[in-house]
């Protein structure tokens, strides 16, 4: 019963761990748009050098964002794996439990005549 426990509690966090990723990638993402609208907002007025400065910075924002989201959909992936893996364990160990079970019905049966 304990490790069926602990079993559960791994799943949990795991998938605990997998929505905390996605909701990262959520707010980057939505920030990420922000920044583009603020972009175009300002292209107007940053027509110097002082423009150029400005796209060049946010140009290198957006490509540690996707080196971020890149890591967050990598990670989302490899949780998701552990996931079906943890499934798979799960089943193991219950089909060893119903083999346990049924052994010991088979000699309790035994017993009795």
């Amino acid at each position: 019963m304990a490790a069926n426990g602990t079993q559960q509690s791994k799943v949990s966090a795991t998938k605990n761990g997998i929505n905390a990723l996605e909701q990262a990638f959520s707010g980057i993402t939505k920030i990420r748009q922000d920044v583009e609208a603020t972009r175009y907002n300002l292209a107007s007025g940053y027509k110097g050098s002082d423009g150029g400065k400005f796209g060049d910075l946010v140009n290198g924002w957006e490509q540690q964002c996707d080196v971020i989201l890149g890591n967050l959909g990598t990670m989302v992936d490899r949780l998701n794996e552990t996931l079906r893996l943890q499934g798979q364990q799960q089943g193991s160990s219950n089909d060893q439990i119903n083999q346990a079970y049924n052994q010991s019905q088979a000699v309790f049966n035994a017993l009795r005549g």
